[in-house]
């Protein structure tokens, strides 16, 4: 297969794909601005959903190797509003590796589209990561802490609000010092729907009914939250997989932590295990397949590290066009 038959359908988004620094493949479609036909480029922000976990779990993995916290540090423990149902004994490392059991605000095992949250709470009150604990906060645990693996986008709301107390700063601002500047991210940041800065992308829901897109603007938060929402740049995500792996975020023990398997057990060969903020393939040939994805109405990115390959695959679109089929041709061709 050649790389450029991934594309043949008319991907709209970014594709970057990188192999021990050379640039493999790189291609950019579709409109950051539908209505005014402005196309993407190279420069162009990107929403990412739930991919923003994986900058969350860095913080968090920074703040223990800081001594800060340590993985059996507890809820009850860090923070100081009223759990109500939640057993206070869930600790940083069952809510890094999805096994909390914490109440799910967005329990994607029984709730299809996002877009279902807002019915009733309006989407532009969702600014601040405390904003959300009214979705969940009266909910009972979904099961015991530590019982299984269930994704769980409240965990990672609450392990913002840990970063938030224990740093004393907005989760976002801790992110931008602590990682994005490190690692030269220039363009990535967490930004309010309403008041976006330059190069943003808008992000298209194609409707069947009416047979044209509308963006997803009363379909999210209307800013970022520790489940997710950064915006960023193909260039931005090779950046910060450069940082990670070269041991500017975190000490070389941690890292191989983080992207070794945590939780998971394996059942869809796709989706494989999780280690921490981060997706994981089995790969019983050599080294794991490890990356970083989101999903949202009128988002879908994937980047994935292939340590075997030296090969870091990055693909964004803005109109939900299947990246992960993508990210399968590339393992095909190249893996």
């Amino acid at each position: 297969m050649n790389i450029k038959d991934l594309t043949a359908n008319e991907f709209r988004g970014n594709v970057l794909i990188v192999q021990n620094d050379k640039v493999l493949f790189e291609y950019s479609n579709g409109y950051s601005d539908l209505a005014n036909r402005i196309p993407n480029t190279f420069d162009t922000r990107f929403a990412t959903a739930s991919m923003g976990k994986t900058f969350v779990a860095t913080g968090i993995l920074q703040l223990i190797e800081r001594g800060k916290l340590s993985f059996g540090d507890t809820l009850g423990k860090l923070l100081d509003f009223d759990l109500k149902a939640i057993d206070p004994g869930v600790t940083m490392e069952q809510l890094l590796t999805h096994t909390s059991g914490v109440p799910d605000y967005f329990d994607e095992s029984v709730m299809d589209d996002y877009e279902e949250l807002w019915v009733d709470y309006p989407c532009y009150k969702i600014r601040h990561n405390s904003d959300l604990i009214p979705l969940f906060i009266n909910k009972p645990m979904m099961y015991p802490k530590g019982e299984k693996f269930q994704y769980n986008n409240t965990g990672y709301v609450l392990l913002a609000l840990i970063i938030e107390k224990i740093s004393g700063k907005d989760f976002d601002a801790f992110l931008k010092e602590n990682i994005f500047d490190v690692c030269g991210m220039k363009s990535t940041g967490y930004f309010e729907l309403d008041r976006l800065p330059s190069r943003c992308a808008g992000n298209y829901i194609y409707c069947e009914a009416t047979g044209d897109f509308r963006t997803n603007i009363f379909s999210v938060g209307a800013k970022g939250t520790g489940d997710g929402g950064a915006f960023i740049t193909v260039g931005d995500l090779l950046a910060f997989w450069k940082g990670l792996l070269e041991g500017r975020l975190l000490g070389a023990d941690m890292v191989k932590k983080m992207l070794s398997k945590q939780s998971g057990n394996g059942e869809d060969p796709e989706e494989g295990y999780y280690g921490y903020g981060v997706w994981i393939i089995d790969n019983p040939n050599g080294s794991d397949y490890v990356y970083m994805q989101g999903f949202d109405p009128g988002v879908s990115v994937i980047a994935e590290y292939n340590p075997d390959k030296a090969m870091i695959s990055i693909m964004v679109s803005n109109y939900t066009d299947d990246v992960w089929a993508m990210m399968r041709g590339v393992r095909k061709a190249y893996y």
